[in-house]
Formats: structure tokens, C-alpha cells, sequence
């Protein structure tokens, strides 16, 4: 019986993938083997030692302590993708809401007061002050081509938009699904010197913490318009606010208001709604609970931030042995000799590394003593050692 302790609800969707004859899920629970979590902060929490694997319902992992994790041997599984479609639509709305000055405009229309004649007079003569533009024609620029950004350009395009996109580690995959009408910048600076609009889908880490400074926003076309539905700290918000002020940009629209943004007339603050939904909670969970249950069953790793993807089909029905080690050399060596000096016969092998990470997965012959786990467990270097039977 595995035991999963849940950080946050957890859609309900996502946790009937665990069978109940063989998880025991809770809130509370001494000694689990993994976590679930959306958005409970972890760095400060004692993490016991028996937790063997971490699921985020949702795209980012900063809540968490992956480094610790990593140094632990213990993977930390995302689900990428699964709620791109909410995002993308959150700002195809940011987009609509800045070029036609909505909420300003809503908050005009609210404050009116009088009869309805009075009201009526008064629109007709305030609503110049709230013209905007349309999107058709106009350039958006789309920095980071995961699942969300490839999203969101090909909706852009078919909104009749013109869409530059860059990201120097696109996917194969990711290559596919984009629209072959949208061109490719060489670099940041190309998209924000070429774009009407420019939006960011790129997580929040030391290369791109203040990504978007002062400099890089002189380069967009004047009058032009800010995303961010990513993390909070990749725009440098002081910066934006200064060229909000002196007209450089039309607009601002993220998800993570503060009290230098949120009553800025020109900016558009929403309450991190970027995944809420309730078809992207399930989605998350759905996909994340998958990839916890084919870990803990199978050892395979699908969607690990800190791990390789490794996913290997069972042998034959012996057992099954993890290694999560030091990317060093010589580890395959050591392993297979320790397995050989226990007598098992190796049936299948798979090993990956992903930078420091390295990890593997041996089928064998027959059952896996425990001499030969903790001889392996021995060596220099690894960091984890598990048997599936």
C-alpha cells in the first residue's frame, strides 16, 4: 500500500487514478511515499525521509524545494501542458481588455449616476475617452514556444495577427504544433523591437528573473502592450510603471498584483487566475497523478523538472531496481557488477542523465536480495535505491 499525502485539494478527477486497494491518500499522514501539492510552499517544510516522489498539479515548481530533492534522489514531477489552454485564453482576453480599454471603460459605466436620460448623455459623451484599436495586423510577440506560447500563437493567428515567436530550446515537438505562419526571432531583443504586443511563457529561474528590464522595453513599438501570465519577477515592474508614465507603453496586463501595479490606471491586474479553471485543475491532476503511480509501480519518469525522462516496459516478472546517482562515471560499471556479484542476471537496462541527475532502470532475473541493494546503496555517489517487485 502506497500512502500520498496531499498538500492541497486535489481534484477529485486526478485522485481516482490512484486505486484505493493500493493508495491510501490524506491530508495528514505519518511516513508517505509521496506528495501531491498545487500551490503549498515547501521550502520551509521537514520533508520526510521516506517520500520517494513529488507532484506538482500545475506548471511551475517553485513552491518546492528542488534542489533539496534532487540532492535526495527523489524526483519532482510537473504537469507541462495541461493547463495551456486556460492560460491561453486568459490572454487572448489580456490582449481584447488593453486594445479596447474594458476595464476602464466598465469602470466609467459603473460610476455613472442620474436617471437613465442623464446616464445615456453622459456615455455618449465620455465613451471617447476610451477608443482603442483592434488586433488584426498588429504584431504579437511570443517569448517562450512551450505548450502555452505555441498556443497562443497559433490562436493569435487566427486572429488575424501577425506573431514573431523565439525560444532557443523549442521542442521538436513543439516545432510540429506551430503555425508555419509564425517567424522566428534570433532573440529576445528582435521580438520586443518588433512587436505591438508581447507576451512571456517562460518559467522564473536566474536566466530569466528580470528578463523584461527598462532597456528591453524601449525596444517595443510605442503604444505597445505587456503580458505576463507567466511568474511574477520576470518584468522588472518598476520599469514598465516608468514607461507606462511617460506613454511609452499603451498597457500592462498580468496576473500578480502588488501595490505599485494595481490601482496604476494603465495596467490590468488579475488574481493569478492564469490555471483556474476547473477543466485545467483536473487536467493537472489527472496528469500528474499518472506520472506519481507509474513512478512509485514502474520506476518510469515522465515530466520530472529534475530528472531524465526514462520510461522502459517491464521484463519478463522479475524484479525491478531503481538508481538515482551523481551523473559521474563508471555507475553502470558498479551497478552491474553488484548485481553480478549477487548472482542476478540482468534482463533489460535503461540509464539517462539529466545535468547533475543520473538515473536507471535494471530488470532482472528472479528476486533482488538486500545484500545487493545495499551494496549498491555503497557506492560513491548514489543518491537512491529502490526495489520494485
Amino acid at each position: 500500500m502506497y500512502k500520498i499525502l496531499t498538500l492541497n485539494n486535489i481534484s477529485l478527477k486526478g485522485l481516482e487514478r490512484l486505486p484505493r486497494d493500493k493508495y491510501e491518500i490524506a491530508s495528514e499522514l505519518a511516513h508517505p511515499d509521496g506528495i501531491l501539492v498545487r500551490s503549498a510552499k515547501m521550502h520551509d517544510m521537514e520533508i520526510p525521509e521516506t517520500v520517494k516522489a513529488i507532484g506538482r498539479a500545475g506548471a511551475g515548481v517553485n513552491n518546492i524545494p528542488v534542489d533539496k530533492m534532487s540532492r535526495r534522489g527523489v524526483p519532482v514531477f510537473n504537469a507541462p501542458g495541461a493547463n495551456a489552454n486556460a492560460v491561453k485564453e486568459l490572454v487572448l482576453a489580456g490582449m481584447l481588455l488593453a486594445a479596447r480599454n474594458i476595464c476602464q471603460g466598465w469602470d466609467f459605466a459603473r460610476s455613472l449616476e442620474g436617471s437613465d436620460e442623464e446616464i445615456n448623455k453622459a456615455t455618449e459623451a465620455g465613451k471617447k475617452n476610451f477608443a482603442g484599436f483592434e488586433l488584426p495586423g498588429r504584431t504579437l510577440g511570443v517569448i517562450g514556444l512551450g505548450a502555452i506560447g505555441v498556443l497562443v500563437a497559433n490562436a493569435a493567428r487566427a486572429l488575424g495577427m501577425n506573431v514573431i515567436g523565439y525560444d532557443p530550446l523549442i521542442t521538436v515537438e513543439r516545432a510540429w504544433q506551430l503555425s508555419s505562419d509564425v517567424q522566428q526571432a534570433s532573440s529576445g531583443d528582435e521580438v520586443m523591437s518588433r512587436s505591438d504586443f508581447v507576451t512571456l511563457h517562460v518559467p522564473l529561474n536566474d536566466h530569466t528573473r528580470g528578463l523584461i528590464n527598462a532597456d528591453r522595453i524601449d525596444l517595443m513599438n510605442k503604444q505597445g502592450v505587456l503580458l505576463n501570465f507567466s511568474r511574477a519577477g520576470i518584468i522588472d515592474d518598476q520599469a514598465v510603471v516608468r514607461a507606462l508614465d511617460e506613454g511609452r507603453l499603451w498597457a500592462y496586463v498580468c496576473d500578480f498584483p502588488s501595490n505599485l501595479l494595481k490601482n496604476h490606471p494603465r495596467v490590468i491586474t488579475l488574481p493569478h487566475l492564469g490555471a483556474s479553471t476547473a477543466e485545467a485543475e483536473e487536467n493537472c491532476a489527472v496528469m500528474v497523478a499518472d506520472q506519481l503511480r507509474d513512478f512509485l509501480e514502474n520506476g518510469n519518469i515522465r515530466n520530472s523538472v529534475n530528472f531524465p525522462e526514462l520510461v522502459m516496459p517491464r521484463s519478463g516478472d522479475g524484479d525491478r531496481l531503481t538508481v538515482a546517482n551523481a551523473n559521474v562515471p563508471n555507475m553502470l560499471g558498479q551497478i552491474s557488477t553488484a548485481l553480478a556479484e549477487s548472482g542476478l542476471n540482468i534482463q533489460d537496462m535503461y540509464n539517462k542523465s539529466k545535468g547533475e541527475i543520473a538515473y536507471t532502470l535494471v530488470d532482472v532475473e528472479g528476486r533482488i536480495p538486500e545484500e545487493a541493494t545495499a551494496r549498491i546503496r555503497g557506492i560513491d555517489g548514489v543518491l537512491n535505491v529502490r526495489v520494485i517487485s
